[in-house]
């Protein structure tokens, strides 16, 4: 057996999520940095303020964030922040975003961070930046700092007057920020708190240049890869010559098993593809587990992921010092969630120019940073010969194919004699090699004492990584090309994220307040099928076996199941949103089902804060299920709280978005598989969410102005899908546990 083979074999076995970073400096450089006070948000690793903000001559001021558009509206957000606190027109800032080039590096646009820590950073480093110039201007005019005001960037005290763009030769922002200078209070605010209308979505709505798959750079080639048939498949042989020969061809790259083409059209580049495949001979490998056809056979994928080898760890161990005595009720449930795809509308796609020994790489990953790290691997070339530059991609949140054909676009740039390249997958691509988000198992119990309360709880999971993005590490990389190289850079030993965040097991620990919780994990690191970051990670499958569950142990109790989530409740944010979902949706307590016309309509309640540490959210969902177990979510309502609302309207957009998103993963979606192969290829293969299916959607706004801002873009998923459970078994008796709830699963399901 080949050492490509072994590598090949061992990254399916490998991969995941990485907590530490890795770096270039010398232990002394280390020490020095932890040794100087933190700063909040990003500032804390990026620490010079002019690597955030430059105030130009010309009445511009342009903001850097190393976080990137993805379509949460974040850099609108992020202008807002950046608008009030520099006491600037909003209209005047430029926005400069995930560039290896340009801005600070703040690793991944992931975990609904961006404004916690982006716009943590840029609050304190703008507000530094305007005590800065005001400094300027009181030397300058000569006036106390005190007696100077500012509207749109003018400075005066009358009757002297001066402005930003006068000072630009005054200032000097190369310094490192100290954070003193405090953020405005909301009372101050004029821009933050306000629906400001999207920068990111005139392109789009418009038919502009809005995606790197509008990109057209001159001279530009268009490129299409070539993958394997299955995981483990190895190139045998393939007819490089003949395609070479084809209308239009640049170039054939071809690495040990990765392959690849260049041609002047894009056209011509989609046939000379084809042709490649069909001439290219393939080793093949059937050991995919089984179970992966869906339905019932589905259970037997679940019985192979509990016998998988794992890192079994407690996430937490609660035992009061007096344990309840009396009799013991006890409720005990399994819910299962299949691999489920990112499902990106467009396929991934990059660009990429090799010219004079540098690469530069536009790519709608969500980490330019760390992905310049992994390219430099598989590329074998220092970091300091690759740009990344972020532009948007019609593509996801998570990890899709958007790295991985980063890398394709710059292997194959080496080919086209220094003309940039496009590269665009296929949607088969798409459907065959982007990771999926874990299939998982939830094991649920809970013992409730002589008043019907919880008194113990335990909650068990089983589940691959749910991070094998490219990650700053000293060893292995993550994306594809890499790995189907013949000299091949394997991928490196997954670990899961620590609690509180937690990744496998986010969302695991419950916020609910019982005096005893286990909460255990037993990690699969053995990976047959590729697995990575879908939204959420495990926090969609856990929030739904834990938000399931509750509304079985509330029927155990004969409880409401608002009242019941309250009665276990403290947390004074999370009994509010619960409360206003439910007054907002007319919940009555104790309400039957209604049926009547063939069909059953229910409604339920599930509730979560993301991560335990972001917003909360609580949703309603109300469904009709007719008598073929079709079910339709009508109406879906939500409460939000996230802290400091910058801007309501994108707040909305998400939660939006999180729920139609999650329904769609709820009813319709998995990936499924045969023992050597992904069979699911196409849209026929993976039913979405269409228009028809989208619900009403109601979402209301806490805002707790004085509170942090709060991510809030991955927040509405988990109580979404355990709403829609706990509605059907509402409308009809029947309890789902096994995702999608399929029409088949419903009619199936006993009552």
């Amino acid at each position: 057996m080949t050492t490509a083979t072994l590598s090949r074999r061992k990254f399916l076995k490998q991969g995941g999520v990485i907590v530490a970073t890795f770096s270039l400096a010398g232990p002394a450089a280390i020490a020095q940095q932890a040794a100087r006070p933190p700063l909040p948000g990003g500032l804390n690793n990026n620490r010079m303020l002019d690597g955030w903000i430059r105030i130009n001559a010309n009445g511009r001021v342009t903001i850097h964030t190393g976080k990137c558009e993805i379509g949460q509206g974040i850099l609108t957000a992020l202008a807002q922040i950046a608008a009030d606190e520099l006491d600037v027109a909003y209209e005047r800032i430029d926005m400069v975003s995930a560039d290896t080039a340009r801005t600070p590096n703040e690793g991944m646009t992931a975990g609904s961070l961006s404004v916690e820590n982006s716009g943590t950073a840029l609050r304190f480093a703008c507000a530094e930046a305007r005590g800065l110039l005001l400094a300027a201007a009181a030397q300058k005019l000569n006036v106390a700092v005190e007696k100077l005001s500012v509207v749109d960037g003018a400075i005066s005290a009358s009757p002297v007057r001066t402005t930003y763009w006068d000072l630009v030769k005054d200032l000097n922002l190369k310094r490192e920020a100290t954070a003193v200078a405090k953020p405005k209070p909301p009372s101050q605010h004029k821009v933050i708190g306000k629906n400001i209308l999207r920068r990111d979505l005139p392109a789009k709505v418009t038919g502009g240049s809005a995606f790197v798959q509008d990109m057209r750079l001159p001279g530009m080639v268009f490129g299409r890869v070539v993958r394997p048939p299955s995981y483990r498949a190895q190139l045998v042989s393939v007819d490089e010559a003949a395609v070479k020969a084809m209308p239009g061809v640049v170039a054939v790259a071809r690495d040990g098993s990765f392959l690849a083409v260049a041609a002047e059209r894009e056209e011509q580049a989609i046939k000379a593809a084809q042709a490649l495949r069909t001439s290219a001979k393939w080793s093949e490998t059937p050991d995919l587990p089984p179970g992966g056809s869906g339905g019932t056979a589905g259970a037997a994928l679940y019985d192979h992921l509990k016998k998988m080898p794992s890192r079994d760890s407690v996430i937490k161990a609660v035992v009061p010092v007096n344990s309840s005595g009396g009799k013991i009720t006890t409720v005990e449930a399994e819910y299962t969630r299949p691999f489920q795809a990112h499902g990106s509308i467009g396929p991934s796609c990059a660009v990429a120019q090799f010219k004079d020994g540098k690469y530069t790489v536009w790519t709608h990953s969500q980490g330019v940073f760390p992905l310049r790290n992994d390219l430099s691997k598989a590329l074998r070339t220092p970091v300091a010969n690759i740009t990344c530059t972020h532009v948007e991609g019609s593509g996801c949140y998570g990890h899709n194919g958007a790295d991985d054909v980063a890398c394709d676009a710059a292997l194959l740039a080496r080919a086209t004699g220094g003309r940039p390249v496009k590269l665009q997958w296929m949607r088969d691509d798409e459907f065959g090699w982007e990771p999926y988000g874990s299939a998982m198992i939830m094991k649920m119990q809970a013992h409730l004492d002589e008043s019907k309360s919880i008194v113990h709880w335990q909650h068990e999971m089983w589940s691959h990584p749910h991070s094998t993005r490219p990650m700053s590490r000293p060893d292995g990389s993550f994306v594809l090309g890499g790995w189907h190289l013949a000299n091949p850079v394997p991928a490196t030993t997954p670990n899961n994220s620590p609690q509180p965040s937690g990744a496998a097991d986010r969302n695991a620990v419950p916020l609910y307040d019982f005096p005893r919780q286990n909460v255990l994990l037993h990690y699969l690191t053995d990976m047959p099928v590729r697995t990575s970051a879908l939204r959420t990670l495990g926090a969609y499958a856990n929030v739904f076996a834990l938000e399931s569950f509750i509304d079985e142990t509330a029927l155990a109790a004969g409880a409401d199941p608002v009242e019941f989530r309250l009665r276990h409740m403290k947390n004074p944010r999370a009994r509010a949103v619960i409360e206003l979902a439910a007054q907002k949706a007319g919940w009555q307590a104790n309400a039957k089902g209604d049926g009547r016309n063939n069909e059953s309509k229910g409604r339920g309640i599930a509730f979560a804060q993301y991560k335990n540490l972001a917003a909360y959210c609580a949703v309603v969902a109300e469904v009709t299920v007719d008598r073929n177990g079709n079910v339709r979510v009508t109406r879906a309502v939500s409460a939000v709280d996230a802290g400091l609302i910058v801007n309501p309207d994108g707040i909305v957009n998400q939660i939006e978005g999180g729920i139609i998103q999650s329904a769609s993963w709820t009813l319709k979606e998995q990936i499924k598989f045969d023992r050597q192969r992904i069979t699911t290829r196409s849209w026929a293969d993976y039913p979405i969410f269409t228009f028809n299916d989208v619900p009403v959607v109601e979402v209301h706004l806490i805002n707790m102005p004085n509170e942090r801002s709060l991510g809030v873009g991955e927040g509405s998923q988990g109580p979404t899908v355990a709403a829609i459970a706990n509605a059907i078994a509402h409308a009809t008796g029947k309890r789902l546990r096994d995702l999608p709830f399929t029409a088949d699963k419903v009619r199936m399901a006993p009552a």
